[in-house]
């Protein structure tokens, strides 16, 4: 991996930290305003909470939106391949193995 890495300046919970990233700037902002907005809500709950266990909080919501989209698309390649052998059968017997049924098959296998 030979790409540039860059240094982003951002700012998350009141603190500024300079971030090294391989991706553009504009990528590395946006990741850290969206853990920031994760932060401030639940600083924003009106809970005393310090600023270490709201980053834990915040860590906690992140991962859970991550792991339910992540279960969502599951559930999508699953969808799609059962509709792709739904079509398969449509076609003409020649024609019915089908390349996109198998790159799905071969995508839930990886993950």
């Amino acid at each position: 991996m030979n790409e540039k890495r860059t240094v982003v300046k951002v700012r998350i919970g009141g603190e500024e930290y300079s971030l090294k990233s391989d991706r553009s700037p504009e990528y590395t902002q946006a990741v850290a305003d969206y853990v920031d907005r994760a932060l401030q809500g639940v600083l924003k709950t009106g809970a005393m909470v310090e600023n270490q266990k709201a980053a834990i909080l915040a860590a906690l919501s992140i991962a859970d939106e991550l792991f339910q989209a992540r279960q969502e698309g599951v559930q999508l390649a699953a969808r799609m391949d059962r509709l792709a052998r739904d079509l398969s059968r449509l076609l003409p017997p020649k024609r019915r193995t089908s390349r996109v049924s198998a790159s799905f098959a071969s995508r839930e296998n990886e993950g």
